[in-house]
C-alpha cells in the first residue's frame, strides 16, 4: 500500500487541502492519503510551534508512527511543509520513495528577496501579526491563489476564517513558524530520494525562479503552470495530479 503524505504550509491546516486529496486520491489510487498538521497549526494549534524545519519533520515521523503508517512514504508538499520535505529526505532518504515539493524555496539556494518577494512585506506584517483573522485570511488568499477575484473567493474565506475560529493560531506561534523557515539551510547536493517540482509561475509570494534555480541545482525534474500561484493544488488541482501521474509512470 503506497502511503502519499501532505503537508501544507506557514498557518496552514489539513482542512485547507479543500477537496484535492479525494481528487487526487481518486487518480493516483492510492489507498492511504494523510494529511498531517505541524504543532501550531489545525488540530495540534494548542501546541507551541517547532523553532526549527528539523523538528517539525521529526514530528511528522512520530505522527506517522504514532498512527500506525510505516515507511517508505511518498510525501507532496507545499511551501514550508516542501522545506520540511527536504530536511526529511535529507535525514532518513530510506524513509521516502518519492517527493514532491510544490512553490518552495530554500536557503542558501535562493537569496532572501527571492523567497519572500519584497513588496510583500509591509502587508505581510501588518496582516499576519496585526490583522484580524478575516483580514489575514483574504490577505493570504489573495496572496497564495489566483482565485481570490473568482466567484468561489467568497466561499473559500468562509471556510477558512471558520478553520481560524475553531483552531486558532497564535500570533507567537507564527513567529515560530517564521523563525523555522528562516532558520533553515538545504544540503548543497539534492537528497537521494527521486524528486518532483511543481511551480506555479504566477506565484504573488514567492519568486519561481527559486524553484527552477533548484531544479538545475539539484537535476531534478521541474513542470511550470503558466496562470497558478503559490498554492497550487487550490488553483489547479487536476494539473498538480496530472504531472505527478506522468513523473510516476515515467519512473516506473
Amino acid at each position: 500500500m503506497t502511503s502519499w503524505i501532505l503537508l501544507r504550509g506557514l498557518m496552514r491546516e489539513a482542512r485547507h487541502w479543500g477537496e484535492f486529496p479525494t481528487q487526487f486520491n481518486a487518480a493516483i489510487k492510492s489507498q492511504n492519503i494523510v494529511t498531517l498538521d505541524f504543532p501550531g497549526n489545525g488540530n495540534l494549534y494548542a501546541c507551541a510551534s517547532a523553532t526549527s524545519v528539523e523538528k517539525m519533520a521529526e514530528h511528522c515521523r512520530a505522527q506517522l508512527a504514532q498512527s500506525g503508517h510505516n515507511p517508505p512514504y511518498h510525501v507532496l508538499a507545499l511551501s514550508l511543509g516542501a522545506m520540511v520535505a527536504v530536511a526529511w529526505a535529507e535525514r532518513y532518504p530510506d524513509e521516502l520513495d518519492k517527493v514532491v515539493l510544490i512553490n518552495t524555496s530554500l536557503a542558501p539556494h535562493n537569496p532572501f528577496y527571492h523567497r519572500l518577494r519584497p513588496e510583500n512585506y509591509p502587508a505581510l506584517l501588518r496582516g499576519l501579526i496585526r490583522g484580524s483573522v478575516a483580514q489575514r485570511e483574504a490577505l493570504i488568499l489573495r496572496l497564495t491563489s489566483n482565485q481570490s477575484e473568482a466567484k468561489s473567493a467568497e466561499k473559500i474565506l468562509q471556510n477558512w476564517r471558520l478553520y481560524a475560529k475553531e483552531y486558532p493560531i497564535t500570533r507567537t506561534n507564527i513567529l515560530r513558524q517564521l523563525l523555522a523557515a528562516t532558520r533553515y539551510r538545504a544540503p548543497d547536493a539534492a537528497p537521494t530520494v527521486p524528486l518532483l517540482l511543481l511551480v506555479g509561475l504566477q506565484d504573488k509570494l514567492v519568486n519561481p525562479a527559486c524553484s527552477i534555480t533548484l531544479s538545475k541545482k539539484w537535476k531534478c525534474a521541474v513542470k511550470t503552470h503558466p496562470q497558478a500561484g503559490h498554492d497550487l493544488p487550490l488553483d489547479d488541482g487536476a494539473w498538480v495530479t496530472q504531472m505527478i501521474k506522468e513523473w510516476l509512470a515515467n519512473d516506473a
